[in-house]
């Protein structure tokens, strides 16, 4: 697809400018901005076991440090409250935030009493779905968002899970045991594995709808410039000439009991919420190791240093270590425009009061391209909403700039000190019996956090 290949090149170009940012000892979050709204962020970097595809800051789970974290990430919750803060909506992330379900609850129960938390997202791993997690957590969080991948068991293999979370059909019986327990039961999944067959892509959907999830994500696989050879070396070249092929078998396959509620996610009831929290708060406030922010139009990373963000909220500061170039108008303008349409919907009538420019005007370049590439499915004087070819294009948007974002965070990784980069290596995965594949994805997977 022309037009694929034309926004894949053109975000590989502007992302490095976009996402670009210098270190400073002394930088600070801005307070808020009365009127306005935020969702928070709260990142809990450990797992127990590293996937060879994940560029998200994470570590290998080591208790002592573990409640030593959830010490400190509730320390940087009460400075924000004192900046004056408040948050209607908490997203929390990893790593996998259910490691410790005891300082998790606490760490949300002090959420909700310093903002305004009305709803509470949060991510988990399969075999972490037992009672124990649904009685903490079920009247604490709304939407529980778990990561499957896929049910199948030369995919689990090669992507080093099915060791640690089971076959498909042990997969299945734990995300059906928890089906109907929270509000919203979210499953995340994988597309676009090289090894990965369309017979292999139509059995995991129909397995993804017996499990009774009322959403699902599929996330094309995503690897970052820095990690793309060494993921080819191990697993096979990413071909991004069938991706635009599967997301549209996607779409069709689920289409009998989901409706897209966003470019990547799938819903039974379409005003579920969904894990993309930039769709509805267009600025955002990330707490913990390497968290990020977005603040008047500029981004923050936190360190991602394990020892360093300890040592850096016990003496009573924020762990925001680095700070992009404000966005100017024109990148206002076309953040607005991918998020809105990331979420299926841009509002014209919201998008001239805050521009000042109808966005026929400011962005005629962008919404021309959209209409040439058969993307636009409405354009009246509300609104603009996509296709399913539309829909695709916003996400190898979205899959640009988290690759871009996945560099970043690569490089981040490499300049860690020693003793965090320990917790980096999965000492479990060295003594495993597996294939050839299995094993050079582990190698991947150390490689590329050293």
């Amino acid at each position: 697809m022309l037009s694929e290949r034309l926004v894949t090149a053109a975000l590989r170009v502007l992302n490095r400018t976009y996402l670009s940012q210098e270190s400073s000892d002394d930088l600070v979050l801005p307070p808020p901005v009365q009127g306005k709204g935020y969702v928070l962020y709260l990142h809990v970097p450990f797992c127990e076991r590293l996937c060879l595809y994940c560029s998200f800051n994470r570590f290998i789970f080591d208790e002592r440090r573990c409640r030593d974290y959830f010490k400190d990430l509730r320390e940087e919750m009460r400075m924000l409250a004192e900046l004056g803060y408040s948050f209607p909506s908490l997203y929390i992330g990893g790593g996998t935030p259910t490691v410790m379900l005891d300082e998790l609850t606490a760490t949300i129960d002090l959420a909700r009493s310093l903002f305004d938390i009305k709803e509470v997202s949060c991510e988990t791993s399969p075999n972490h779905l037992d009672e124990r997690l649904v009685d903490e957590l079920a009247g604490r969080v709304h939407r529980l968002s778990v990561g499957v991948q896929s049910f199948d068991e030369k995919l689990l293999r090669q992507m080093d899970r099915f060791e640690k979370y089971g076959d498909g059909h042990t997969l299945l019986e734990r995300v059906s045991g928890v089906a109907g327990k929270f509000d919203s039961l979210n499953v995340d999944m994988m597309f676009n594995f090289p090894s990965q067959t369309e017979k292999i892509l139509h059995s995991d959907i129909e397995l993804l709808k017996a499990t009774g999830a009322n959403q699902t994500t599929f996330y094309p696989l995503m690897a970052s410039p820095l990690n793309r050879r060494e993921l080819a070396r191990a697993v096979g070249r990413i071909d991004y000439r069938r991706e635009e092929h599967f997301y549209h078998v996607i779409a069709d396959k689920l289409s009998d009991q989901y409706v897209p509620t966003s470019a990547w996610t799938y819903s039974k009831d379409r005003n579920s919420m969904i894990d993309e929290y930039i769709v509805d708060y267009e600025e955002y406030v990330g707490v913990g190791s390497g968290a990020l922010s977005f603040l008047g139009g500029a981004i923050y990373s936190n360190t991602f240093s394990l020892t360093e963000y300890s040592k850096v909220v016990r003496s009573g500061k924020m762990s925001v270590a680095k700070r992009g170039q404000p966005y100017s108008i024109k990148a206002l303008m076309r953040y607005r425009f991918v998020t809105d349409l990331f979420g299926l919907r841009l509002d014209k009538k919201r998008f001239l009061s805050d521009f000042g420019v109808p966005v026929e005007r400011g962005l005629a370049p962008e919404l021309a391209f959209m209409h040439v590439s058969g993307g636009i499915q409405t354009h009246n004087d509300d609104e603009i909403t996509l296709t399913e070819s539309g829909r695709y294009l916003l996400m190898v948007m979205m899959r640009e700039t988290l690759a871009s974002s996945n560099d970043a965070r690569d490089k981040a990784r490499a300049a860690l000190p020693p003793e965090d980069k320990m917790l980096l290596t999965d000492p479990s995965a060295e003594n495993a019996v597996v294939d050839d594949s299995v094993s050079a994805g582990q190698r991947l997977s150390h490689e590329a956090c050293q």
